[in-house]
């Protein structure tokens, strides 16, 4: 039966969906503009053959056309003319064209197909080859047409030859098929190198993977930065952020590690207690239930405040800044330990604008204040004071919690903060030697800067906050 973790990351995968193969994007993203390029390249091929025939072929029947105009003469008034055989030859071919020809002065046909398109003299320059396409017994035909004028004639001679288009279509169809089978070829052994070369490409990314996965192989979790070699400059951030994310768990998992074995250590002597005197209540001793009650409360105080140093060391992402009116959150902490402040017999003075408010977070900075003021009501006199100060400070704010007891040693204000560390003055106090822990924790998720010093008498804490903002806003 699955537990619930995987039911929800199967369920997450599930979401996710497949999408296509790396290596098949790759391969469309590089054979597209390939076969697109061919495609262009196959039209303007076709459009070059396509000229290139019409201008060979152009030439013959061009030749054709002077071979039999250069025949055309005027003898005794008369025009005259002989057919070279050779000029027919010229257009002789494998698709055995049907050739035409017409041999015209001005309107008096003089040899040849009468019934061939003619076109008007005065449309022909002289002695400059005209080509035209025309139909002819239902035949698509090209035509090569002139006009000459000749001595002692008046009317103008066109000469015309024409043949069938069916030579020129079988040579382009050659030229196209061969382009094709070419185009055909070239993108396919194009396939067959890509293939191969993206498989080297992404073998980094297959080593990636593989230092990834191999990481599930191992019976406790491995958190340390990926081994995966020189890695191309595209995968590097790639690794890089999962080496922070690694980073990132390690400490979440540390910290998780090191908050329950804290707890244990410091719940151990409270239970203890605990056990020992309801001992003594089930024995009738009636002291013994006084020491109860002090052992739970003790108990109470050590689990708020090993909840409040979790929260302060929770990693992850910075908290989300809201508007915090530090009037308001100090008056809030007050409230909180006035009855502490009352039994102590200590007096609690606030000096805040009602204008200062900075962009922080509430919670944390509640964390900060309670402690700090906790610290300060437990190890003064009595008759003593604590005092709250808040004021804006450049483009910041600036908390101070001072109080008039006796301070600390030199050598104890390099230690505090540190965890569990009961510092000198402390041994006859119940705290838990986690108040500063806290504060500090929770300054540094703040970006708040935290001095710490000997006012005579008393201890002084300095807190600066960043990021003031006015009331208005």
């Amino acid at each position: 039966m699955p537990v619930e973790g995987e039911r929800a990351g199967t369920a997450t995968a599930g979401a996710r969906g497949t999408a296509l193969a790396l290596r098949t994007r790759l391969l469309a993203a590089m054979l597209a503009p390939l076969i697109g390029i061919a495609v262009l390249l196959g039209l303007a091929g076709a459009t070059l053959i396509a000229d290139v025939v019409r201008r060979t072929n152009d030439r013959v029947l061009g030749g054709a056309l002077g071979a039999i105009a250069e025949t055309v003469q005027v003898e005794r008034g008369e025009v005259t003319m002989d057919l070279p055989a050779a000029a027919f030859g010229m257009l002789e071919n494998s698709e055995r064209d049907n050739v035409y020809y017409r041999i015209a002065v001005g309107d008096r046909l003089l040899t040849g197909y009468a019934d061939l398109s003619a076109p008007r003299p005065a449309d022909l320059a002289i002695d400059t080859p005209r080509f035209r396409y025309a139909s002819y017994n239902e035949q698509p035909i090209r035509i090569a047409e002139v006009r000459r004028s000749l001595p002692r004639i008046a009317q103008p001679v066109v000469v015309q030859v024409a043949e069938t288009l069916d030579g020129r279509h079988a040579l382009q169809r050659k030229l196209l098929v061969a382009l094709l089978v070419g185009e055909i070829l070239l993108v396919g052994v194009a396939m067959l190198l890509i293939r191969p070369a993206l498989a080297w490409s992404l073998k980094p990314l297959s080593r990636l993977r593989g230092a990834v996965a191999a990481r599930d192989t191992r019976a406790t979790p491995d958190l340390s930065p990926l081994d995966t070699g020189p890695l191309p400059i595209e995968l590097m951030p790639l690794a890089q952020a999962f080496d922070h994310l690694l980073a990132r768990l390690d400490s979440a998992t540390a910290g998780m590690r090191r908050f329950t074995a804290d707890a244990s250590h410091q719940m151990r002597t409270p239970l203890a207690v605990l056990k020992v005197q309801v001992a003594l209540a089930r024995r009738g001793e009636r002291t013994a239930l006084g020491e109860i009650a002090d052992a739970a409360d003790r108990l109470e105080h050590l689990v708020k405040q090993l909840l409040a140093l979790a929260r302060a060391e929770e990693t992850g992402s910075s908290p989300p800044f809201e508007r915090v009116d530090v009037r308001e959150v100090a008056i809030a902490v007050i409230n909180r330990r006035i009855a502490q402040a009352i039994d102590a017999g200590v007096d609690v003075h606030l000096d805040a604008p009602e204008a200062l408010a900075i962009a922080s977070h509430r919670t944390l900075l509640f964390e900060i204040l309670s402690n700090l003021l906790d610290n300060a009501i437990r190890y003064n006199g009595r008759g003593g004071q604590v005092s709250i100060v808040a004021e804006a400070r450049g483009d910041g704010a600036v908390l101070i919690v001072a109080d008039d007891g006796p301070g600390l040693p030199e050598g104890d204000l390099a230690r505090l903060g540190q965890r569990f560390t009961r510092l000198s003055t402390s041994r006859d106090s119940e705290g838990s030697g986690l108040g500063f822990a806290i504060v500090r924790s929770a300054a540094e998720r703040l970006g708040a800067t935290m001095t710490v010093e000997n006012s005579r008498p008393g201890l002084r804490v300095t807190l600066a906050l960043p990021q003031a903002i006015s009331a208005g806003r």
